[in-house]
Parts: structure tokens; C-alpha cells; sequence
């Protein structure tokens, strides 16, 4: 985990390194001011000597502003290198999240991806910073500060070890106390950004079913139980303070009254009593800052696993090391394909596919909900990786080709595609980026999107919102069928693409495909038998396995299925508005 985490701080390390040597610099410094300012008063105010008195308040005064240059040397350069590492951090999770094939993002929340980006990266930057200003400069702080307590005076000096050993029990026990609390913290914060996401991407629906109210209690009963818990942490925390001043007291108290009796017996002056009360501060000081550090790092301990597991998480998909980058045509072939999501582990969802398809056929694909169809199609564009058998294109198996390749020739438009926040013009440049306004157009015309844009004000500029919130879900669908027929693909995948639209305008989408990319493979998933019904042939999937493969009319003599969905569709006149197109 550390080494991963170490990788991101790439452009930092110089940083890194210099913060804490410039703490060592600044700790130095301050550690000699309440030296000289035992000989300012030794040799200076107790002796009548104001030359002593300027020389080494002169000196004082160089040491500090030295001790002032740097610090802040040392917070400039901490704060860069947390910052930037934050910054590393976040660039590599979502890189890597990109990376991440269907079945590796399924492990994973949106809400916990979204917290480990922001929440836990958060946190371990403040952890970072801590650990390159103040985990540096308190160990040395404790150090220099007893050892000089040590040259002052041995016996007196016994009273902080005293103090370090009653302070350090306590702080110990109340960090014990303390991370378990903050580790089940981090946990909840999932539970409360899940919450906020759900009811703002449903806000629409939240209020068509008057559910605010009940949405209000849910959120606030994820703040009250996030609430209870930092309470709870707070309140043990918060007992450092009053403990360190005991500590602090009972050493000045001691001091006090052993100092006295050492100078009222000569073997210790007014200067060097004064300087043990600066080195007794500066020790407890250091040791409460420090204890605030390891509580800070075992916070962030949780984050820094919860981001470690999104890094060293492995794509389960890889591309070749001599990858295929170019489709010869829109043939598909499964070959006694198997397949599951968890990958041997789990219930198959696709058992002994064995199917070939010729490059320009037009398939549907029918079944009831939950029959494998949208697992099998994800299998061409090797969103997924089969369990046994292969899957080719183009007469290769998919797993040979460079997949960003293969992916640009089967285009898929999704049962849950979404637009982005953008113009229509951006939208569709999604499938082309340098595609032309004509090509756009044209696009849309294939898609019947072109009637209901040329309606919009400001026609390819109109602007969508997040997720296409301010259009129809049959525009959106549209949209998204243009965007991907802008790949001029060898295989098209609708994966239930047209369910939003009316029967008339799907009849005209299905004749533009058949003018327009007569040379395209087709792959159309529809709960509708219209849908389908003028294909080459029609797929019949049951429970994972194929139940027919044949034309319309074939189907409807041989298989049960399909001729139960037929009746029950066309002649209780579910689909009767389909002469209309």
C-alpha cells in the first residue's frame, strides 16, 4: 500500500525532501534562542553588562529571523508537496478508474468512488502535510529540547522524563480510544454521499411522488449518525488539552521549586532556570503536537487503504501485447460461449452460446427480462471477457484486438446511455471528434433525431444538460443511436435503444439502417416483437441459452417463445399504432 501511494508523489519528491530540512534548520535555530537568553541574562543583565547585552541579543535576533525564513520555507514547500500529491492522487484514481472494465467498476459504489476521491484523498493530504511540518519538527523539537535540558542541568531534567513518561500514557490510551471511532467514521461517509446522490440524479421523481419529506429524514439520519460519531471522537480529543496543561503545571510547579533551592545553593543560575521553563514548554508542546499527528495518520490510515484499493486494483481486461487494430468486417462468431460476472465464481448467465452471424445481417435479439441479452452483445465490444468459448469479430477473437480498435468498429449504444452536459454538437462528437456539422446531421437523420432538433431555437447549440435532464428519453436515445453511428461502425449494437420511442419512428430508424449501413452488422435488443420482426434473423434466448435462431416466420411455427410474445403482443394490440409508421 505505502509503495502505491509513494508512486504519486512523482514531481513532489524535491519538496518533499526540503520541508523537512528546513524544519531541521528552523528547530535548530529556536532551540539556541533560549540559550543565548540564559547568557543575556547571566552575563549580560545579572553581571551590568550591556555590551553582553547587545552582542547576544544581536545574535538572538539573527537566529530568529533565520527561524522565521525557515519556517516558512518549510510550509511553502509542505504545502506544495500535499497539494500537488492530492492532486497526483486524484489524476491517478481516475485514470485508473477509466481503465477499469465493467466487472471491476461493479465492485465498486459510485458513492464510494466519489468519497474516496475527495473525503480520503482530503484527508491524506492534510496527513502528508502533517506528517512533512509537524512529524518532523516534533521529534527534533523533543530531542534537542531534552538534550539541552540534559547539559543545563542533569537532576532537574529527571522531572520531564517524568512528565513525557505520565503524558505519553495518556495520550496513548486516548488514541486507542479515539481511531476506532474515526475508522467506522470514514465508513458512513459512503452512506451520506449515496444519499445526496440519489435524491439529486432523482430530484424529478422525488418530487412527482411528493417524497421530500422522506427523503429530508433519510439524509438527516446519515448526518446525525456521522454527527454522533465525531462527537464521540471529538469528546476523547478533547481531554488532550486539559491533561497536557496538568502536565505542563505540575513540571512548571516542580521547576519552581527545585530551581530556587538550586540557586539559592549555586549550582544553577537565573538564565539557565529560565531556559529549562522554554525547553519544558517546547517538550510538552512537541509531544501534544505529536500525538495529534498519529491521530491524524491513523485517520487517514483508512482513507490511505481505501485509495490504495482503487490503484492496485487490476483491470480485468488487458489488451494484447501484439494487438489486431483493424476489423475486416462485421462477421460474429460465439463459439460455445460461457459466461458469468464474477467469472467462474458465480451463477452463469450465458451457458453454451454457440451463434454465427455474417458481416451486414440485421439480428434481434428477444427474451424475457434477465434471459442474458444485454450480457451477450457486451461480449462483442469485450466489455466483458467470457468464462469458456470465444467471441470473434471479424474473424479474430475479440481478446486479440487493441480495444480501443475493436470498440471504434462495434459501437454500442447502451440500455443506460446518457448524454453529458454540452451542446448537442459536443454530444454527438463523442462517436467523432473531428467530425463535420454535416456528418452530424446526417447522423441524425439516420436516427430520426433531426426532426426534433431542427424544432430547438438554436438547433446543434441547443444545450443539454447533465445526463440529458432537459430532453425526452426517445430524443435522448436518438441522440445517443447518432453519436454512435458517427464511428461508422462494422457492427452496430441497440441494445433495447428505441424502447422510448413511438413503433412509427423505430420503423423508420430500422429502414435508414437498412438503406444507409447496408453494410453494418446489426445487433437490435427490443422487448417489442415490432422491433425485430423484420430482421434477417431473430435470436430467442432463455434463461441464458439460445431457444431459436431463425426468421420471423420461422419462429413463429417452431418456437413456443417467440410465438407466446408475438400473441401477446400484436394480437392483444399492445404494438397497434405500428402500421402508423
Amino acid at each position: 500500500m505505502l509503495k502505491t501511494l509513494a508512486k504519486e508523489i512523482r514531481q513532489y519528491k524535491k519538496a518533499t525532501v526540503l520541508a523537512p530540512v528546513f524544519t531541521g534548520f528552523e528547530v535548530l535555530m529556536e532551540i539556541l534562542i533560549p540559550f543565548v537568553t540564559a547568557s543575556i541574562i547571566d552575563q549580560g543583565i545579572e553581571a551590568g553588562n550591556m555590551q553582553k547585552v547587545y552582542l547576544y541579543g544581536g545574535i538572538m535576533l539573527i537566529f530568529a529571523f533565520i527561524s522565521l525564513i525557515c519556517g516558512v520555507a518549510a510550509g511553502r514547500y509542505a504545502a506544495s508537496a500535499s497539494t500537488g500529491y492530492a492532486c497526483n492522487l486524484r489524476d491517478a484514481m481516475y485514470a485508473r478508474v477509466q481503465q477499469y472494465s465493467f466487472s471491476n467498476i461493479d465492485k465498486y459504489s459510485t458513492a464510494g468512488l466519489v468519497t474516496r476521491m475527495t473525503t480520503d484523498v482530503t484527508n491524506l493530504q492534510n496527513a502528508y502535510q502533517m506528517i512533512l511540518r509537524i512529524a518532523s519538527r516534533a521529534p527534533l523539537m523533543l530531542l534537542c529540547s531534552m538534550v539541552m535540558c540534559f547539559v543545563i542541568n542533569v537532576r532537574l531534567s529527571l522531572i520531564f522524563l517524568a512528565a513525557l513518561a505520565v503524558l505519553g500514557c495518556a495520550l496513548f490510551f486516548i488514541m486507542t480510544r479515539t481511531l476506532p471511532v474515526f475508522q467506522e467514521v470514514f465508513s458512513k461517509y459512503d452512506d451520506l454521499n449515496a444519499s445526496v446522490q440519489e435524491n439529486v440524479s432523482g430530484i424529478r421523481v422525488v418530487k412527482a411522488f411528493v417524497r421530500e419529506d422522506y427523503e429530508n429524514k433519510k439524509f438527516s439520519k446519515a448526518a446525525e449518525q456521522l454527527c454522533r460519531l465525531f462527537i464521540k471522537a471529538e469528546s476523547l480529543l478533547a481531554l488532550n488539552n486539559p491533561i497536557m496543561m496538568l502536565v505542563i503545571y505540575g513540571c512548571i510547579i516542580c521547576l519552581s521549586w527545585f530551581g530556587t533551592h538550586f540557586i539559592v545553593a549555586g549550582t544553577l543560575t537565573t538564565g539557565n532556570l529560565t531556559s529549562l521553563f522554554s525547553y519544558v514548554m517546547s517538550m510538552m508542546m512537541s509531544l501534544m503536537m505529536l500525538s495529534m499527528v498519529f491521530v491524524m495518520i491513523s485517520m487517514s490510515a483508512a482513507s490511505a487503504r481505501r485509495i490504495a484499493q482503487v490503484l492496485e486494483e487490476k483491470p480485468d481486461l488487458a489488451d494484447p501485447d501484439q494487438p489486431v487494430t483493424e476489423v475486416e468486417d462485421g462477421r460474429i462468431d460465439f463459439n460455445h460461449v460461457s459466461f458469468s460476472y464474477k467469472h467462474g465464481s458465480g451463477e452463469a448467465v450465458l451457458h453454451d452460446i454457440d451463434l454465427h452471424i455474417l458481416p451486414g445481417e440485421t439480428v434481434g435479439i428477444i427474451g424475457g427480462t434477465g434471459c442474458g441479452k444485454s450480457s451477450l452483445v457486451n461480449l462483442v465490444s469485450r466489455l466483458y471477457d467470457v468464462d469458456e468459448g470465444s467471441v470473434c469479430v471479424g474473424g479474430r477473437d475479440v481478446r486479440e484486438y487493441d480495444m480501443e480498435a475493436l470498440r471504434n468498429q462495434v459501437a454500442v449504444v447502451l440500455q443506460k446511455n446518457v448524454l453529458f452536459s454540452g451542446t448537442i454538437l459536443e454530444n454527438l462528437r463523442w462517436g467523432k471528434e473531428d467530425a463535420s456539422k454535416e456528418e452530424c446531421a446526417e447522423a441524425c437523420r439516420q436516427a430520426c433525431a433531426d426532426e426534433f432538433i431542427e424544432r430547438f431555437p438554436e438547433g446543434y447549440d441547443t444545450w443539454i444538460e447533465q445526463g440529458g435532464a432537459n430532453v425526452s428519453g426517445g430524443q435522448k436515445q436518438r441522440l445517443c443511436i447518432a453519436r454512435a453511428l458517427l464511428k461508422k461502425p462494422k457492427v452496430l449494437i441497440l441494445d433495447d435503444s428505441t424502447s422510448a420511442v413511438d413503433t412509427a419512428t423505430d420503423g423508420k430508424i430500422r429502414e435508414a439502417f437498412a438503406k444507409k449501413i447496408p453494410g453494418t452488422t446489426k445487433l437490435i435488443i427490443s422487448q417489442r416483437i415490432s422491433s425485430v420482426q423484420d430482421a434477417d434473423r431473430i435470436l430467442v434466448l432463455e434463461e441464458g441459452k439460445v431457444s431459436g435462431f431463425d426468421t420471423h416466420e420461422k419462429l413463429l411455427k417452431t418456437n413456443s417463445i417467440y410465438r407466446e410474445i408475438y400473441e401477446a403482443q400484436i394480437k392483444s394490440g399492445v404494438d397497434f399504432d405500428e402500421k402508423a409508421g
